[in-house]
């Protein structure tokens, strides 16, 4: 067992490493840079970077990278030596404060959306001391944000880092009404992260996990999770041993995580980590995904990160626990009396208009071609943003809506009914795994995301949209002469106007999908919908007023997602045919061949003989092999006439209304055939066999 106190944090150049190695001086006016955002000096830069060298060198490290992350989603790296030739043949080890804030990576090969040409190769890496420095496999791994020659970001970081200092300039405005000066106003975001483990094996013989991440074919398991007994349920000892190695190697990098366990679907288990400041939070997120795929392979297994890697159970979201404190206060802390916290209200209201004018921004922000298979599948979120408050905050809004009272009926004391057992404090909300957007306490929790996503795109949006409802907040009552009274008149018309978006009832019925139609609100329920939201002229003024992404920018992402979008479902088409021609029908064609074979020997040895049930078998296979190769022809066509398609939002409809269907006929007409083929014949693993390894 390690000593995890001496583990946390050993390969991260944290704050405490920082004091214990810069001069107090250099410290001081770093520690001013990454709390109060003050510029960084050249001079300062190579004081950090030499001790940084030193640090890294004592662990084992020869290299260092810009670590990155480009609108590919993941992460990207170069790794450079510290090696520097003198004259005499030998070689000293150096690292400047030059190469330390800025690097030089080719910005042409990565997705710019248009903003780059191929033959405009040059970009920039740009050092972020807000999220420390850290050593992974042997490399001084330094998190930076990247951008072009011209100056737009050409990645997710540096409109996050925008979008954290919007909210945080607007919060310090409404905080100032209340009397209140803070340093450092930050969002705060606990990523749980869903996963699959499957064995190695099997995996290897998936050409469509391999290439696409899901199963593309697969009838439905004999036991699916109807008897709900995975969830929470003994771990795996081989799923056990994965764990506990992720853990410390996660410890070591300075990831909090804290919970892991079983999820609802067979094979499929949780890690979820203790709240860090946003970005830090997202370069953890992207770190434990990396270590999850890496790590599993030491233990026989493969971990699939898709949204819906099988069809008919449950797929993996990724939670976005988010919150916003000052100086580490939780502003949405309702504290014991929520009605009276007049501040945890104006941040709450803000939460509240925010989500319901840019619902269609929020839900386009975790809108992929792996998520579609997942929202609204009775067992995510539906499509349809709305909030979820409780029955205590909701009533304390209907108080404030209708100028009523509000009576605090105390706190519950929950008794099971056995002295034993302690008596406890119920809470004051419930949970609702239906809701999209749900207060948990003192957070919300955003359950939309995917699990394969970046969350740097949900979080740049909610910064920005809460930015903007924080200074609507303020401009409408700075200078007030009753502030207290300004305030709550404020906060009366904006819950009357943004009603519609509270709902705390179940989002998965399909009443829920006509009652919010009536109410008005989006129902986006495919990507290419989605995406149109990026470039709607009001998203773009918001994002350019708050400076989290110019008009380029947004147009940029836009057309880098419907291409990713697209070019994802060519994958999934191709090797859906593939699959289908190559490995599906020469099997069943075998087999078929095989039963025609005991037909025509039965019949030799006697034509009195019944082979009725075989020659029925037989009708079945042929006719399966007819609507296999029929299906196929359709599939081919329509990629065909899908990449023919110009413009990018028609591309990717083309390929939604028309390729997706159709690999979804062949997939039918395979599975058919799946539980009727002898298991021996069969090319793949299936889902009985994939999901209940021991």
């Amino acid at each position: 067992m390690p000593n995890v106190t001496e583990l946390y944090g050993s390969l991260v150049f944290n704050d405490h490493v920082m004091q214990e190695r810069l001069p107090r001086a250099t410290y001081k006016l770093l520690a001013q840079t990454i709390k109060e955002g003050q510029p960084l000096n050249l001079e300062v830069a190579n004081v950090v970077a030499h001790a940084m060298k030193e640090w890294a060198i004592e662990l084992g490290a020869t290299h260092y990278t810009h670590w990155f992350q480009p609108l590919t989603g993941i992460t990207s790296e170069k790794h450079d030596s510290f090696i520097n030739p003198s004259e005499d043949g030998r070689v000293l080890l150096s690292f400047s404060g030059k190469e330390l804030i800025q690097g030089e990576p080719d910005a042409s090969s990565f997705p710019s959306g248009g903003v780059r040409s191929t033959f405009e190769a040059r970009g920039y890496t740009a050092w972020d001391p807000t999220s420390y420095a850290f050593i992974k496999d042997g490399v001084l791994c330094i998190p930076t944000a990247f951008a072009s020659y011209t100056g737009e970001a050409l990645d997710k970081k540096t409109p996050l880092l925008r979008s954290m200092n919007a909210i945080s300039r607007e919060a310090k405005r409404v905080l100032a009404l209340f009397g209140k000066t803070v340093m450092q106003v930050s969002t705060t975001v606990g990523p749980e992260q869903e996963y699959f483990l499957i064995k190695e094996e099997d995996y290897a013989e998936r050409l469509d996990l391999i290439l696409t991440g899901r199963t593309l074919f697969g009838s439905a398991p004999c036991k699916g999770q109807e008897l709900e007994e995975h969830y929470f349920g003994a771990i795996r000892p081989t799923v056990a041993r994965f764990m506990d190695e992720l853990d410390e190697e996660l410890w070591k990098l300075g990831i909090p995580a804290k919970t892991k366990h079983n999820e609802v679907a067979p094979a499929q288990h949780e890690l979820a980590p203790v709240f860090l400041t946003t970005n830090a939070a997202i370069d953890g997120n992207l770190l434990t995904m990396e270590l999850m795929r890496k790590l599993a392979s030491h233990h026989g297994l493969v971990c699939l990160q898709h949204e819906k890697p099988f069809e008919g159970i449950n797929g993996s979201g990724k939670h976005n626990n988010w919150s916003i404190s000052a100086d580490g206060s939780n502003l949405l802390d309702p504290g014991s009396t929520p009605f009276e916290n007049l501040q945890f209200l104006v941040f709450l209201t803000a939460v509240i208009k925010a989500v319901d004018e840019y619902q269609g921004l929020l839900r386009m922000s975790v809108a992929s071609a792996g998520n579609d298979h997942r929202l609204g599948a009775n067992e995510a979120p539906p499509a349809i943003i709305s909030i979820f408050l409780g029955d205590e905050l909701e009533a304390v809004v209907r108080a404030i809506v209708d100028s009523t009272e509000y009576t605090f009926t105390g706190d519950v004391r929950m008794d099971l009914g056995v002295p034993v057992l302690p008596t406890f404090i119920k809470d004051n909300t419930d949970r609702n795994r239906t809701s999209p957007f749900a207060f948990t306490g003192n957070k919300f929790e955003f359950r939309m995301p995917g699990s394969e996503i970046n969350l740097s795109d949900a979080n740049t949006v909610l910064n920005t949209i809460v930015a903007k409802a924080l200074a609507d907040f303020a401009d409408a009552v700075e200078g007030a002469s009753d502030f207290a009274k300004t305030a709550q008149d404020y906060m009366k018309q904006v819950l009357t106007d943004h009603q519609r978006i509270i709902f705390n009832g179940d989002g998965y019925g399909a009443e829920w999908q006509e009652e919010a139609e009536k109410r008005g609100l989006l129902n986006l329920k495919s990507t290419p919908e989605a995406l149109s939201q990026y470039i709607e002229p009001a998203n773009i003024e918001l994002f350019e007023k708050y400076g989290v992404l110019s008009k380029v920018e947004a147009e940029s992402r836009y057309e880098v997602k419907l291409e990713h979008y697209s070019k994802k479902v060519n994958i999934e088409g191709l090797v859906t045919a593939r699959m289908a021609h190559a490995r599906f029908l020469p099997a069943i064609i075998e087999y078929s061949s095989v039963v025609a074979d005991s037909i025509a020997a039965k019949k030799s040895v006697s034509s009195k003989l019944d082979t009725s049930a075989e020659e029925a078998l037989l009708e079945k296979l042929t006719g399966g092999i007819n609507a296999i190769t029929a299906n196929i022809e359709i599939l081919e066509a329509a990629i065909k006439e899908a990449v023919a398609t110009e413009g990018a939002l028609a591309n990717a409809t083309a390929y939604r209304e028309k390729v997706i269907p159709a690999m979804e006929a062949l997939r039918a007409a395979v599975d058919e055939q799946e539980i009727v083929v002898g298991h021996d014949y069969w090319p793949v693993p299936t889902y009985n066999h994939m999901l209940f390894y021991t």
